[in-house]
């Protein structure tokens, strides 16, 4: 089916990424339905079938489907079309208006994630375009609130509509595939377990009174003891199987002793102690070995003249695969030895398993367009949406291939300013993930 309605956009990942950019979808409030609806017009205008589910007004959800020839399982693309905030930031350009400067389109979400989305669609697109049958039918889902918690996106879809994904094994979405440059090496790591959120909360008590009389031990005192704990200290040391997946693979490319060193993080008994000797270079592989946990919220205390008997502290913990609130509560208790009591305010349960049959597949679309790619397995500290499918028996891959220049600092422009995506990036993407279709 050819496409004569399209102008540059349809099969110009970078012109469609600089128009999804122009559409501020800050969440909050999200504002993601003039996005979507765009891009559901884009689709319906290749032929290809959407539905639009709202899941409360104005926050509205998409789901394409493309046929194919049913030689195997349905397989799901997915991606949020809502960005983080860009206030209170400098930035070099304007953040919604996708200018292209320095070999790279600038602006909020040209990471994470309309970049990908960018990718998935003109993949999709091209296949449509060429007139490629694909081996089995390919479900994409455009989603709203990934970055507040999901529940209006992902969530809403898995809980209501979960027969739109009946049958489907296998999804890609954020976030992987992107080069990372190790001794001279270039590693791909694509993910395949994510951390899991559990927000939780204490009440610190203690003698109260009045402003001008010295007082020792009190509510305030007894939180500056646990931030400082939380501050100097690590929860236990865990090797779960995909982290032990994803250092054994990294160990095994590395040169003599960086790869001892690396190797070394899988014996608890020195874990702590290479952390401490990598330094910041260390910091991917700490949130992966602990269950860790930051204080992001307290309250306490109304007048300045007034010493509180109570402050409510609450605290952002990321869980490790396989393990529960029990788990870390446990775990928080006996780290901070006061008698302390914590609870477990929300919990969002992630993926359990790793099915790693279609890790190969993803390998080799990477490797054939950098035959240099070393491809591993990687789980990241953060949630994704991954969590809401995996309630389907959906294994998602993080794969949104990105080909990066070693002078990028990737990990740093994601919720920040000058947010940036080299437009070589964006190419070898889209090629990647058209690659990936014919292949399925």
């Amino acid at each position: 089916m050819s496409i004569n309605k399209s102008g540059p956009v349809y099969n110009n990942p970078v012109l469609l990424l600089q128009k999804l950019i122009g559409f501020n979808t800050t969440n909050p409030p999200g504002n993601e339905a003039e996005c979507i609806l765009f891009i559901n017009n884009l689709l319906q205008d290749a032929g290809v079938e959407t539905v639009i589910l709202e899941s409360i007004p104005g926050r509205l959800n998409l789901v394409a489907r493309m046929k194919g020839k049913g030689n195997s399982r349905p397989f799901l693309m997915y991606g949020h079309a809502d960005v983080v905030t860009a206030d209170g930031q400098e930035w070099k350009y304007p953040p919604f208006e996708g200018i292209i400067e320095d070999g790279c389109v600038w602006g909020r979400g040209a990471l994470d994630m309309k970049g990908a989305l960018a990718m998935m669609i003109c993949a999709v697109l091209r296949v449509r375009n060429e007139g490629i049958e694909p081996p089995c039918d390919i479900i994409l889902a455009v989603v709203s609130d990934e970055e507040n918690d999901g529940r209006l996106g992902a969530g809403y879809l898995v809980e209501h509509h979960k027969d739109l994904f009946r049958d489907v094994q296998y999804a890609i979405g954020e976030l992987g595939g992107f080069t990372m440059h190790m001794a001279g090496k270039s590693y791909y790591p694509v993910m395949i377990a994510e951390k899991q959120r559990c927000c939780l909360r204490t009440i610190i008590k203690g003698p109260g009174g009045h402003g001008s009389i010295p007082l020792r031990n009190g509510a305030m005192a007894k939180l500056a003891y646990v931030l400082n704990r939380l501050n100097t200290g690590r929860l236990p040391v865990h090797i779960t199987p995909p982290v032990r997946q994803m250092v054994d693979s990294l160990a095994g490319h590395l040169p003599f002793p960086q790869s001892a060193v690396v190797r070394g993080l899988l014996y608890k008994a020195f874990t702590d102690r290479i952390l401490s000797f990598m330094g910041s270079s260390g910091a991917i592989f700490e949130p992966l070995l602990h269950n860790t946990v930051n204080a992001t919220i307290v309250r306490g205390g109304d007048r300045i003249n007034v010493i509180p008997g109570e402050i409510v502290l609450e605290l952002d913990g990321r869980i490790l695969p396989g393990f529960g609130p029990e788990h870390i509560i446990n775990e928080l208790k006996a780290f901070i030895g006061l008698d302390l009591e914590f609870e477990a305010t929300s919990f969002d349960r992630g993926p359990e398993k790793v099915d790693m049959s279609l890790f190969d597949t993803l390998a080799r679309v990477l490797q054939t367009f950098d035959p240099k790619a070393i491809p591993i397995p990687f789980v990241i500290s953060g949630v994704t949406d991954a969590r809401f499918f995996a309630r389907l028996g959906i294994q998602t891959y993080g794969f949104t291939p990105m080909l990066l220049p070693e002078d990028l600092n990737f990990s740093k422009l994601f919720h920040a300013a000058d947010e940036r995506i080299p437009v070589e990036a964006v190419e070898f993407g889209t090629n990647a993930i058209f690659e990936l279709l014919k292949r399925l």
